[in-house]
């Protein structure tokens, strides 16, 4: 009798799938249409858009990549600063750029968000601000370390010099951004990295380190972004467009299917919230190659948000922007719209949460959403549905749906926004 249910169920799972597949054409059909994309898209020759491009009204602040020597003399110079400060009776205290949300600021010409110049100051004499102040003197003098012996270490290596002082190393953490900001430099030029967390496997030769690295050849698992951009060349690639997968559970299905081979491709992901490394090595792949970014994420605010945070950048790190964001990448799917358009089970969708329809709400006040109707108009669906759906609710049709329906459809179609 078990049999016979799940003979039905995979015989219902099938026919319901069944009309999308019959809507697919050869695969030759879609490569020329991809390709057509392709070409367009690498066809671009103008010149990005930066900030001293625009006359616009409000002082911005952005930083810029520095080389080792030019950090350790940024710094020395700042403590040569503070010690005149100190002599000469007015105290010890850092200039911050504030990072606040109230000094954030979206530009629409060039699609992400920006750091306006408000700074606050961070006093050693003040009760509220000693702690924090002595925590930016010590991250200084760690990163002045790095300088001086040329190495790199983690984030983590960092709160471990000291635990009693930092506390927890979101404090830690926090201040590094904050340094990044006083020394005009990218975080990368501190020498602080992140612990490897995105992967990226498909059409893609590059260098790391010296080496040369085939992703082709790499197994499912792929090859691990490295933490430091600067081991980074040479890249090279056949491929038509650049996958990027929010999940690690749908990039493992891809990169088991050989997805890139059927699709010449390269998938990455971060395996969730976006990393340093991988937005950096996704805008390093974008630039280089000039291929088109194609995004699969899960239907829920949180995969528009992980969206946005590769387009326009994070609020968090709006002072880097310039470094960390990809241009124009195209939402793929799922989209709200997917989920009655593939007919998706209604036990394969989720009910919005009150704090996820907050959080979609909350989206659709942002300026890079309302710039793009058809993001608006996805999210407005979303609200009003009170529905949700990961990558994974595909599988009710078959674990190799994604690959062998749902993506070369979608392709097929250009069906992006």
């Amino acid at each position: 009798m078990a049999d016979k249910k799940r003979r039905r169920a995979d015989s219902d799972s099938d026919s319901a799938s069944q009309p999308f597949k019959n809507l697919l054409k050869s695969d030759a059909q879609i490569l020329k249409i991809l390709k057509s994309v392709t070409s367009s898209s690498s066809s671009s020759t103008s010149k990005p858009l930066t900030l001293a491009d625009l006359a616009l009204s409000a002082t911005c602040r952005e930083v810029s990549d520095l080389s080792l020597s030019s950090v350790q003399s940024t710094i020395e110079a700042l403590v040569l600063q503070l010690t005149h400060q100190i002599l000469s009776g007015q105290g010890f205290s850092f200039t911050v750029p504030s990072r606040s949300s109230s000094n954030q600021l979206y530009v629409p010409e060039l699609d992400r968000i920006v750091l306006k110049d408000k700074s606050t100051v961070r006093p050693f004499s003040h009760i509220s601000s000693v702690r924090k102040t002595t925590i930016t003197a010590k991250i200084l003098s760690l990163v002045h370390q790095l300088c001086l012996k040329n190495i790199h270490v983690t984030k983590r290596d960092l709160f471990y010099t000291d635990v009693k002082l930092f506390q927890d190393q979101v404090q830690s953490d926090a201040v590094l951004d904050d340094v990044s900001c006083i020394l005009g430099c990218t975080r990368s030029s501190l020498n602080v990295i992140a612990a490897e967390k995105g992967v990226v496997v498909g059409r893609l030769i590059f260098s790391d380190n010296g080496d040369m690295i085939d992703c082709t050849k790499m197994g499912m698992g792929g090859k691990a972004i490295p933490p430091n951009i600067d081991r980074v060349g040479d890249m090279q690639s056949d491929a038509l467009f650049i996958l990027l997968v929010e999940k690690d559970a749908a990039y493992i299905r891809l990169a088991e299917d050989r997805f890139y081979n059927r699709f010449p491709c390269i998938i990455v992901t971060a395996k969730g919230q976006p990393d340093v490394a991988t937005r950096l090595f996704l805008k390093k792949m974008k630039m280089e190659l000039k291929l088109p970014v194609l995004a699969l994420v899960d239907s829920d605010p949180y995969g528009l948000k992980i969206l946005s945070v590769y387009g326009c950048g994070s609020k968090n790190m709006s002072y880097d922007s310039a470094n960390l964001t990809t241009p124009d990448i195209k939402w793929l799917g799922i989209r709200p719209s997917d989920l009655d358009k593939y007919k998706i089970p209604e036990q394969c969708r989720l009910p919005m949460t009150e704090q996820d329809i907050k959080t979609g709400k909350d989206l659709l006040e942002e300026d890079f959403v309302k710039k793009n109707p058809g993001w608006v108009e996805e999210l407005n669906l979303m609200v009003k549905t009170k529905q949700k759906a990961e990558i994974q609710a595909l599988s009710s049709f078959g674990f190799q749906y994604l690959s062998e329906v749902y993506l070369p459809l979608k392709l097929q179609q250009q069906d992006w926004l």
